[in-house]
């Protein structure tokens, strides 16, 4: 049986689809993935481009909150930004809720001094999620 994990963050435009992405692509036998947020963001570009570039399609994916997965459950929800953590949503009892919070790729790369230098933020956060997905479910402590 599958884990279902949750990925929630506060526009489910980037690191979240990174999350879900990732999951599908190296847990799928594993994990059953998706993601959300406490409002929907739309796609953002640099982040299905950077995902493409190492074989990852997000691009099907869409930008949805929690009401959208109404009915279904989820064995985690992973908190991946700060604001999400702190809003994030009644689970139910069986559901554990845990927080690993990564960079948030479009505010740094409005700090980027060229057009180029931008998705060097997007990879390497997405780097980061990659490390982190491929240890679940096993890294997941249960007390």
């Amino acid at each position: 049986m599958k884990t279902k994990i949750l990925f929630f963050c506060t526009g489910n435009s980037c690191r979240s689809r990174m999350a879900e992405g990732w999951a599908r692509h190296l847990k799928h036998d594993r994990i059953e993935a998706a993601s959300a947020g406490v409002w929907t963001h739309g796609l953002n570009p640099l982040a299905v481009k950077v995902m493409a570039e190492v074989g990852v399609a997000i691009s099907s994916q869409h930008s949805k909150t929690t009401d959208e997965l109404a009915g279904r459950e989820f064995d985690y929800v992973i908190t991946v930004c700060s604001h999400a953590d702190e809003n994030c949503p009644f689970f139910r009892a069986k559901t554990r809720v845990l927080h690993h919070g990564f960079d948030d790729p479009p505010k740094l790369a409005l700090e980027a001094a060229t057009d180029e230098e931008a998705p060097l933020h997007y990879r390497r956060v997405r780097d980061e999620i990659r490390t982190f997905v491929k240890k679940l479910p096993e890294s997941i402590v249960t007390d």
